[in-house]
Order: structure tokens, then sequence, then C-alpha cells
């Protein structure tokens, strides 16, 4: 049994069947990878792990809890982040500001700025805040206003955000979308570090197929709105299925 479970999952929109049938296991601690080519489906079943689509059928249980008509701000009550393709981070404040917000933020899905009492003393929130940055390799960049900074550095940001609110699993939007090779790489190396350090789970959506083998412990492979092959790394690559999902005919 993993930490998520996706059970015969599907989603229409009008005539367009996003999702057939998925069945889904994410193990507890691992790096699972999502991927597939366009339109198969992947941003669909993320945003029906996030709260924001309900399935038309089958069921989403998290650590023993369904998700089926729950409040993002509920979902993420229960132990789930998201990072985003665009990284959603307050441009006008400084990064220490930005990370000060989870801190201060109690679960009950409202930032409570004032109620410093409700989530531990100030001395506290800070220490956490600047532990956070640290955890990311950012606390050099403390007093720089999050809009100046490059995007790979926006990414840092805003998964210290997330990792301030201590997920349980923490999903991944296309983490290094535009990003360029050096951030890319270095990227890579601060999620192992962040699963490694935590040991926490991360699923992640990805196209770039470096990023999928250099950290993915398990990939499902998604076309046309259903899992068609779900294994370790090595028998992912040259899958038949995979490169006729891909390239549109089977190569063996």
């Amino acid at each position: 049994m993993g930490i998520l479970e996706v059970k015969n999952v599907s989603k229409r929109f009008g005539g367009l069947q996003a999702l057939d049938d998925v069945n889904l296991d994410i193990q507890e601690n691992t790096i699972h990878a999502i991927i597939g080519p366009n339109g198969a489906g992947k941003s669909t079943l993320l945003n029906c792990f996030v709260g924001k689509l309900i399935p038309d059928t089958g069921s989403v249980i998290f650590d023993g809890h369904s998700l089926l008509g729950v409040k993002p701000h509920k979902i993420n009550q229960l132990g789930v982040s998201r990072v985003f393709q665009t990284p959603e981070i307050f441009t006008e404040l400084t990064v220490f500001e930005n990370v000060m917000i989870p801190c201060f933020a109690k679960r009950d899905g409202a930032f409570r700025m004032h109620a410093i009492e409700s989530v531990g003393s100030e001395t506290d929130i800070i220490e956490k805040a600047e532990l956070m940055l640290l955890d990311v390799n950012m606390q050099d960049k403390k007093d720089m206003h999050a809009g100046s900074l490059s995007r790979g550095d926006k990414r840092r940001l805003e998964m210290a955000m997330c990792l301030a609110q201590d997920p349980k699993l923490l999903l991944l939007d296309e983490p290094t979308a535009g990003m360029a090779r050096a951030d890319t790489n270095n990227t890579i190396d601060l999620l192992k570090q962040i699963k490694e350090q935590r040991n926490i789970t991360l699923a992640i959506i990805e196209h770039d197929m470096h990023v999928v083998f250099s950290l993915a412990e398990r990939i499902s492979v998604l076309a046309q709105g259903t899992v068609i092959v779900e294994d370790i790394p090595d028998n992912i690559k040259g899958h038949p299925k995979v490169r006729e999902a891909y390239l549109g005919e089977a190569q063996v």
C-alpha cells in the first residue's frame, strides 16, 4: 500500500476522455516520476491529487484519507504541498519574508500573521525560516527581493515555502521548466538532498528525460489518459510501449 493510491480514476471533459481508468501507487519515501507525451493526462491527474478537479469515477487516497471533494487547502493540511510549473511566490517581498509566511501559517488554510502564539514563539519561527533557506542553499539571498531572482532561485524559494509546511508528499509540476542546464542540474541535486534529509515522498511530472532518469526510483508512463507502463527506470528505457507512445510506432 502506497502513500498515494489512485484507483480506476476517469475524467472526461465533454467529448475528451482526459483520464481513462488510471491506477497508480506511489510508495512512501520514494521519488516517483509521471511522464508521457503532450495530452497524455498528466496535468489532469495532478489536479485530481490536489483537489482542483474531482474525477468522474474512481478514488484518490492519500495516507489513508480520501481526497475526493476535499478543498485544496484541506489537502494541504493533510500533508500535500505542490510546486507549480511557474513559481508562485510573492515577488514584492524579500526572500526571507516569503519563507516567513508559511512558517507563520497555521494548518487551517489561512495565514495568521498576527497569531504567533499559535505556531510557536517568534524566535522559533525565525529559526525555522532560516533553516528552510539553508535547506535550499539560499541563506545568502535572504534580503533580496524575490522578483529579482533567477528562475532557478525562484524555484528554490518556492520549494523552501513548501517545505516550511512540513509536507509528507511534495508534488512538482515540471520543476526544471525554462531552466538553463546548470540550474537544472542544481535542482536535481537539491531534490535528491531534500528527499534524503527529510525522508519525504516526491512525485514529479516532467518532460526532460535527463531529469526523470537522474531522479526517479519508479516511473509511470501515461498515454491517451491511461497508465501504459509502470516500472523502475531501467525497464522504462527502450520499452516498446513507451517508444510507441512517444514516437507513434513501436520499435522493438
